[in-house]
């Protein structure tokens, strides 16, 4: 149960999102169009990314929903992020992906972090400026995100409901009507 009165027993940002339904719809449009829309990189690698930062800013709820929704992408029974949150580095990824995810964790670090010299590492492994900038979209958002659910003190689901709340995120994020 949050900070706040909500009215809802929901987890996670779910709650936050059902309370206040005119930012909750903005928020999720914004989560569906980020991990869901047009980009060049495939839902799942998006889905990594928010799981990753996710995880750095210690945020439960968002990190094991991100990478539940990253497995039904990949379908990789979890296989990828956990050896991305072992260490990114030995993780069975790209290059490119390798520097896109210290893209993002320098992003979470704060924007100033980021310097010319990372992306143009980014470019030199294959990504185009749209993957960077849909990288650094992603991390910010999902600071965002993790400090809003953390924030108000929302609950993280039970180890069993993850599964199927990534298979629902990987469909959509829109609330419904």
């Amino acid at each position: 149960m949050a900070y706040i009165h909500t009215g809802n027993r929901h987890p996670g940002i779910v709650e936050l999102l059902e309370y206040k339904t005119s930012t909750g719809r903005a928020l999720t449009e914004l989560a569906h169009t980020l991990l869901l829309g047009d980009s060049a990189l495939s839902s799942g690698e998006r889905e990594l990314i928010a799981s990753y930062v996710s995880w750095l800013n210690d945020c439960p709820f968002c990190h094991l929903s991100h990478a539940a929704a990253a497995n039904a992408h990949l379908g990789d029974n979890g296989h990828t992020i956990a050896c991305i949150i072992r260490d990114p580095a030995t993780a069975d990824i790209s290059e490119k992906m390798k520097l896109l995810l210290g893209l993002a964790a320098k992003v979470r670090l704060g924007g100033k972090a980021v310097r010319q010299e990372d992306v143009d590492a980014c470019r030199e492994c294959g990504a185009t400026d749209e993957e960077i900038h849909d990288t650094v979209l992603i991390a910010a958002a999902f600071c965002m995100f993790n400090r809003y659910v953390d924030g108000l003190g929302t609950a993280p689901a039970g180890p069993e409901e993850y599964e199927e709340m990534g298979k629902g995120m990987a469909v959509s994020y829109r609330m419904q009507e």
